[in-house]
């Protein structure tokens, strides 16, 4: 089965600050800030969406095929992926364009400045859907380019393929018309609880409403677990309690990946919710959003030991 994945790629560079950014901001100057903070290095990860849930699928054995645009600098990403056994071949390469890169920095209080640049996500994939079969595939539509998430929706809507819609960290750029409309054409809608508020105020639909338009929606809520509301009703899955939570970037792409695989073996919903729930108690337990491992055993066990199965 062809797993579509679009969404983001980037380079996440990552640096600690060893102080409280709140010593070296004066509140009376705030109206013309101006300050530098040094920082004890830097850590580059491979990271966005549709990167970070390949990776996720990678582990489990599958080779989706990644709907993205990646800058000239792409050669590093191209290799990770070659490691992973992941193709590249439908990733658009912008040469004019960096990738997209977050710089983020933390202070010893876990306090976050971030500095998004978008890069080659400016640009549309331009993926062509004459290459797949729709009623052997499925497709994931994670944040990434505005209009390949709008376009991609209404095509897979009208090819057949069953899509799951994440507008994730893309929703303060959508309107509440487009974004009803891309949810609507999607048989599946994948949010946090905050994100999910966020739908809701910018949509005007109550989650009843939202039931109208699409089949399944999947709240993931951190610590309590996550939640599946259907027609039929709301069935909860709770969470694998996790000791060592080292970094919990990246969990709700790792979730998705999880929640994909179930979904290609044809497992019951709350099943393949169960799974992406493993996959992201293994991804918080390491830095970096495509940094963690395990094995198929390794899930199959924690399936056994945390929901009986």
């Amino acid at each position: 089965m062809d797993i579509l994945v679009s969404g983001s790629l980037a380079y996440d560079r990552i640096m600690d600050f060893p102080g409280r950014f709140s010593d070296h901001i004066m509140a009376d100057k705030i109206h013309m800030i101006n300050v530098s903070f040094t920082v004890n290095g830097l850590k580059e990860n491979f990271g966005g969406t549709a990167g970070n849930i390949a990776y996720c699928l990678s582990r489990l054995g599958e080779k989706p095929r990644i709907l993205a645009a990646i800058g000239h600098d792409y050669h590093r990403y191209f290799q990770w992926f070659e490691e992973c056994g992941l193709a590249t071949d439908d990733i658009r390469i912008v040469d004019e364009e960096a990738t997209a890169s977050a710089f983020i920095t933390t202070d010893l209080a876990d306090n976050q400045i971030t500095g998004f640049n978008p890069g080659a996500m400016k640009h549309q994939s331009g993926f062509d859907f004459t290459q797949v079969r729709p009623a052997q595939s499925i497709a994931i539509v994670a944040p990434g380019n505005l209009e390949d998430m709008a376009e991609y929706t209404a095509t897979h809507h009208l090819l057949g393929i069953y899509t799951i819609f994440d507008p994730g960290q893309s929703l303060p750029a959508w309107s509440g018309d487009a974004l009803a409309h891309a949810i609507s054409q999607s048989n599946m809608l994948v949010s946090n609880d905050y994100e999910l508020a966020l739908i809701i105020d910018k949509t005007g639909k109550s989650v009843e409403e939202l039931q109208e338009s699409v089949e399944t929606i999947v709240t993931t809520k951190g610590e309590q677990g996550a939640e599946i509301a259907t027609r039929v009703g709301v069935v909860p899955v709770p969470a694998i309690p996790t000791a060592n939570v080292v970094d919990p970037t990246g969990a709700g792409d790792a979730f998705r990946g999880g929640l994909i695989k179930g979904l290609v073996e044809g497992a019951p919903l709350e099943r393949a919710v169960m799974m992406g729930t493993i996959c992201s108690h293994y991804a918080i337990q390491s830095v970096g959003t495509q940094e963690y491992t395990f094995t198929r055993p390794e899930l199959d066990a924690k399936l056994s030991q945390h929901f009986g199965l």
